[in-house]
C-alpha cells in the first residue's frame, strides 16, 4: 500500500513539477499584491486539482468517446503554452496592468482624458487575479496534458480496486497541496525581488517555456510519425 502510494505520489509530483512551475508563477503574477498572488495560487492549485480528478475518474472514457490520443492531447498544450510564453515576451501583462493603475485612457475624438463615470471604477485586480489562476496557472501549466494523461494512466493501473483507486487520489490530492504550498510562499517570497530583475527574470522564464511548449508539439508530432529524433 505505501509502495503504490509512494509511486503513484512520485509520478505526479514529477509531471505536476510545483517546484519548476514556481517561477513561472511568479513571472505571471508577479504583478499582483501580495493577498492576490496568494489567493491565485490557492484557486490555481483548487482549479486543477478538480480537472485532473475529473479526468481520473471518466477521463479514458471521455477521450475514447471522442477519439483524442496523447499526441492531440501534447500538441495542444505546446502551442498554448507557446502562447502564453509570446504574451510574456511582449509585458502585454505587465502594459495592462498599467493602464489599470493609471488610468491614463484617452478619448478618441480630441485626445482629452476621457470623463470619469459617475460610478466607482471595477476592481480589476480581482478580475485580473481570476483570469491567471485560472489561465495559464492551473490550464495548462499545473493540469496541462502531461498532467491529464499521467493521472488516466495511474487510475487505469489500479484497475476497479478501490483501494488502489482511494491510494492513488490520495497521492494527487497530497501533491497539490504541496503544489499550493510552494506557489504561495513564492506568492509571499516575491516582495523581496527587484522589479528590474522580476523583468528581466520574467523574459527568460518566457524564453524557457517557449522551448518547452516547442518540445511538447515536437513530442505530439513524434508520436504521431511525423517527425524523428524527439528526446
Amino acid at each position: 500500500m505505501i509502495e503504490s502510494f509512494l509511486t503513484a505520489f512520485i509520478v505526479y509530483f514529477v509531471v505536476i513539477d510545483p517546484v519548476g512551475t514556481a517561477p513561472i508563477f511568479l513571472a505571471v503574477a508577479g504583478h499582483l499584491d501580495r493577498a492576490a498572488r496568494i489567493r491565485t495560487a490557492i484557486e490555481a492549485t483548487l482549479i486543477a486539482t478538480l480537472i485532473m480528478l475529473f479526468f481520473a475518474l471518466c477521463g479514458s472514457w471521455v477521450l475514447q468517446y471522442l477519439k483524442i490520443g496523447q499526441p492531440a492531447f501534447k500538441i495542444a498544450g505546446g502551442i498554448i503554452l507557446f502562447l502564453v510564453a509570446w504574451d510574456m515576451l511582449n509585458s502585454k501583462r505587465q502594459r495592462r496592468k498599467h493602464l489599470e493603475t493609471t488610468g491614463d485612457d484617452r478619448s478618441a475624438d480630441h485626445g482629452k482624458p476621457a470623463q470619469k463615470s459617475a460610478v466607482e471604477p471595477v476592481d480589476t485586480s480581482t478580475e485580473e487575479a481570476d483570469s491567471v489562476a485560472i489561465f495559464p496557472l492551473a490550464i495548462p501549466m499545473l493540469a496541462g496534458p502531461a498532467a491529464i494523461m499521467s493521472v488516466m494512466v495511474v487510475s487505469a493501473d489500479f484497475g476497479d480496486s478501490m483501494s488502489q483507486s482511494v491510494i492513488g487520489y490520495t497521492a494527487l490530492l497530497s501533491v497539490m497541496i504541496v503544489t499550493g504550498c510552494v506557489l504561495a510562499l513564492t506568492g509571499y517570497a516575491e516582495r523581496w525581488i527587484d522589479p528590474r530583475l522580476g523583468n528581466v527574470f520574467s523574459r527568460v522564464t518566457a524564453i524557457i517555456l517557449a522551448a518547452l511548449s516547442v518540445q511538447y508539439i515536437v513530442d505530439g508530432l513524434a508520436m504521431l510519425g511525423i517527425v524523428t529524433g524527439a528526446s
